[in-house]
C-alpha cells in the first residue's frame, strides 16, 4: 500500500492556477501533484540548441534576454507548474572573488583551485546587487511572464557542493582533494564553507526579493559524504542558509536536492527545509516514511523518459500513487538527459496533468 497522508487536515484542492506548486509545498491535499523538471530548460530542446550554437553558456546565463527566453522555452512547450531561472550554481562565485570558466561539454573550471589559507582569506562577501544585477532583470521579467500560470523558482548551490568545485578545480570522481582537506586541515575547510554559506544565504534572499517564490538548494555532491561526515560538512551550512532566509522570509518554501541521498534521509530535514527533492535511487513510499512529515519532490529516473509512452505513464503514475495526494511535487530524480525526445517530455507532463483520472482507471 502506498504512503497516503491523512486528508482530514486539509481541503481537497482542484484548481489549476499558478499556485498549485505553492499549495503542495504548504502541504495541501491536491487532486494531482504540481510538476516541473530539473534542467527542463536546456539541450534536449531544439530551440535551445539554436541559441547554444550562437552564444557561450555564460552569455546564455547572464544576458537577460537570453536567460529569460531559455527559461520560458519549456514553459511555452509543456506548461509546467514551475518555471526555474536559467542560470548556474557557480554564477555567484565571481562576485566572491573566485573566478571560473564554464567550458561547453566539459563543465566548470576553477584555476587555480582554492586550497590555501591565503586564497580563502581573499574570498569576499557577495553583494548580489553589485555583482549579479542581471539576476534581478531576469527574475522580475519571468515573474511577470508566468504570474498566475506557474510558480517561479530560483536556485543556488549549497556550500559543500560549491566547495567541491572550488577545491577540486573541476568535476571529480573521487573528491580526493576536498576530502583530503577535510581530514587533514578541517579548520581551513570550515572557513571556506562558512564564507560560502554567508554569501549564498544573501543570494537566496536576493532571488526572493527579485521575484522567486520558491528557491531550491542544490547540494548535489553531499551524497558523496558518509552520514557522519554529512553532519559535519554539509548539514550545518545548509541550515545556516535556511536559518538566515527563514528569519527574513519564513513563508518562502525552500527545497533541498542531494544526489545519492538514500543514506541521509533521516537527517536532511534537520536543515530546516520545507521540501526534499529525492533522487531516483530511493523508493518513493519508503522515502516518505523515512522523511516523516517533510514534503517531497521527485523522483522519476530521467532515463525512463527515453522509454516508451506506456513505460513513462506507468512509472510516473506509480510514483504519484506512492507519494499520495499531500506534500508532493512531481519531478525527475536528476536533470533531464540531453538525448530525451521532446515528445516523451510532453507525454510525461500530460500524464501528470491527467494523473487523477489515469490512476482511477489504472487502480
Amino acid at each position: 500500500m502506498s504512503h497516503s497522508p491523512a486528508m482530514s487536515s486539509a481541503t481537497l484542492s482542484t484548481a489549476s492556477d499558478g499556485g498549485r506548486l505553492l499549495r503542495a509545498a504548504r502541504g495541501e491535499v491536491l487532486d494531482r501533484p504540481p510538476v516541473w523538471m530539473m534542467r527542463q530548460a536546456g539541450r534536449y530542446m531544439a530551440v535551445y540548441r539554436e541559441l547554444q550554437s550562437k552564444y557561450t553558456f555564460k552569455q546564455r546565463c547572464e544576458i537577460p534576454e537570453l536567460a529569460i527566453e531559455i527559461s520560458l522555452q519549456p514553459f511555452r512547450a509543456f506548461a509546467p507548474d514551475g518555471v526555474i531561472l536559467f542560470s548556474d550554481i557557480l554564477t555567484p562565485l565571481e562576485g566572491m572573488g573566485i573566478p571560473f570558466e564554464l567550458v561547453e561539454h566539459q563543465g566548470p573550471i576553477i584555476d587555480p583551485p582554492i586550497r590555501s589559507q591565503a586564497q580563502i582569506d581573499q574570498i569576499r562577501l557577495l553583494e548580489p546587487e553589485e555583482s549579479l544585477p542581471f539576476i534581478k532583470t531576469i527574475l522580475k521579467t519571468l515573474r511577470q511572464e508566468v504570474e498566475g500560470k506557474a510558480t517561479l523558482l530560483g536556485f543556488v548551490g549549497s556550500p559543500w557542493t560549491l566547495a567541491c568545485y572550488a577545491v577540486e578545480g573541476r568535476s571529480s570522481k573521487d573528491y580526493a582533494h576536498i576530502k583530503g582537506l577535510a581530514f587533514t586541515q578541517p579548520e581551513l575547510l570550515h572557513q571556506l564553507l562558512g564564507k560560502l554559506a554567508d554569501s549564498i544565504a544573501r543570494y537566496v534572499v536576493y532571488q526572493i526579493e527579485c521575484g522567486a517564490q520558491v528557491v531550491q538548494l542544490f547540494d548535489t555532491w553531499a551524497g558523496q559524504l558518509s552520514p557522519t561526515d554529512y553532519e559535519v560538512w554539509a548539514l550545518p551550512y545548509q541550515k545556516q542558509i535556511v536559518d538566515y532566509v527563514k528569519a527574513r522570509y519564513p513563508q518562502v518554501p525552500l527545497v533541498l536536492y542531494i544526489n545519492g541521498s538514500a543514506a541521509l534521509l533521516e537527517r536532511v530535514g534537520r536543515a530546516g527545509i520545507d521540501i526534499f527533492s529525492l533522487d531516483w535511487m530511493s523508493d518513493m513510499a519508503e522515502a516518505r516514511t523515512r522523511l516523516g512529515s517533510l514534503a517531497v519532490q521527485g523522483n522519476l529516473d530521467p532515463m525512463v523518459l527515453l522509454g516508451s509512452p506506456q513505460l513513462i505513464r506507468q512509472r510516473t503514475l506509480e510514483i504519484i500513487q506512492k507519494a499520495g495526494p499531500q506534500g508532493h511535487i512531481m519531478n525527475l530524480g536528476h536533470g533531464i538527459h540531453q538525448t530525451t525526445p521532446e515528445a516523451n517530455v510532453h507525454h510525461f507532463f500530460e500524464t501528470v496533468r491527467h494523473s487523477a483520472e489515469l490512476l482511477k482507471a489504472w487502480l
